[in-house]
């Protein structure tokens, strides 16, 4: 199910991003077989399986890589693929003999996704990092917290995910694409600083402009404006606002009981400080829940602020299923949605046994030949 059906990956184990894309591309359909390196394995994993969520929707088998046989038994895979996708440092995968040539001889077609922090050139190629560090150079770390605070590390969502997984989810499926013109496949550069820069765009043109300004909690979506912010409750809890255009703006003033006159005018800054000592001191005088009642329906661009543990319960994420129970863990349904062919409801991580593996394998090579690489010791 899904509309990527069809679709055969390779997915050289790692962490971070490429399981992210890898994830992404198994919820729409696509077959993604996983290969753990048997040492890895070995060292095993202080989180329980079923709640490493990346590793949903896919089969995985452990190869000893450092045997011939492991190296040869990832090339007969690459053979069958449309796409191999690798997390290493530039030239790992090369001294393995798995790199783009060593694939490419094997099958021309082959795109071969490469997802790092840096890319695979520059100076900093083969520096050790880690998101914070990535988006830290687009500028993007720059212009996230409040005026006067920090720079706030957003999760690991703008780097890892944002622009390291998405991108190359994206760049892997135009390449299958132009793969099927040309019968040549090619090597996917997905840099997360790249693809954490590209997701700035907008704001880079902003900034050029002169509309946006690089001090940090200043500008309408950082926090600087209050009508763009989010506030806290009588019982502590938090609701956010995010009422730009004027029309909204009005509606939220009416909802809040507060006379425009006591604002002045919107866009106006020097109205702002005492605008948002006004709004702060409203939703005190309320719940959270209190609010989002009086706020039901209207056009203010309100919303609760909820936590992990709430979020799944929302009436809006419930009606429209997006959040599920999968083997007892709660977690995000596949996205986007289609309406003539649906992904279907993920499978939970799968443990390495020699009936996974040999599952796993169905399709790829004869059951016969993976008894053989068994006894031989290159599948764990």
């Amino acid at each position: 199910m899904g509309p990527l059906a069809g679709i055969k990956i390779v997915e050289l184990a790692g962490i971070g991003p490429g399981p992210m894309c890898a994830m992404l591309l198994a919820d729409l359909g696509a077959t993604v077989l996983r290969v753990d390196r048997q040492q890895a394995i070995e060292q095993g994993n202080p989180r329980p399986l079923k709640y490493n969520l990346l590793l949903r929707n896919r089969k995985a088998i452990a190869v000893d890589l450092k045997r011939p046989g492991g190296v040869a038994l990832v090339l007969r895979l690459a053979e069958q693929a449309d796409a191999l996708i690798e997390g290493f440092r530039p030239g790992v995968t090369e001294c393995l003999g798995l790199g783009p040539e060593d694939c490419w001889r094997r099958n021309p077609k082959l795109v071969y996704g490469r997802i790092t922090g840096w890319g695979q050139d520059g100076p900093l190629a083969t520096v050790a990092a880690h998101d914070l560090n990535y988006i830290s150079l687009t500028g993007a770390l720059h212009a996230i917290g409040r005026a006067g605070q920090p720079p706030t590390p957003p999760l690991n969502l703008v780097g890892d995910y944002g622009g390291g997984a998405l991108y190359l989810a994206l760049g892997v499926l135009a390449a299958i694409l132009e793969a099927r013109q040309s019968g040549r496949g090619q090597v996917v550069d997905a840099a997360i600083v790249d693809g954490a820069a590209s997701l700035m765009t907008s704001l880079y043109g902003l900034f050029a402009a002169g509309i946006a300004s690089t001090e940090r909690g200043t500008n309408n979506n950082d926090s600087g404006a209050y009508f763009y912010d989010c506030y806290q409750c009588a019982d502590g809890l938090w609701v956010s606002v995010a009422a730009l255009e004027g029309r909204f703006f009005a509606e939220l003033l009416r909802r809040l009981e507060i006379d425009p006159d006591a604002v002045g005018v919107q866009r106006d800054r020097a109205n702002w400080p005492k605008a948002r000592a006004l709004f702060a001191e409203r939703f005190r005088t309320r719940t959270r829940a209190e609010w989002c009642a009086r706020f039901e329906g209207a056009d203010a661009c309100f919303a609760p602020v909820l936590s992990m543990a709430e979020a799944p319960q929302h009436p809006h994420n419930r009606a429209r299923g997006a959040f599920l129970d999968v083997d007892g863990v709660v977690q995000p349904a596949p996205a986007p949605r289609f309406s003539r062919t649906p992904a279907a409801v993920p499978e939970p991580p799968a443990p390495i046994t020699p009936g996974n593996t040999a599952a796993a394998l169905r399709g790829w090579i004869d059951a016969g030949e993976v008894e053989a690489l068994r006894a031989a010791g290159t599948l764990g």
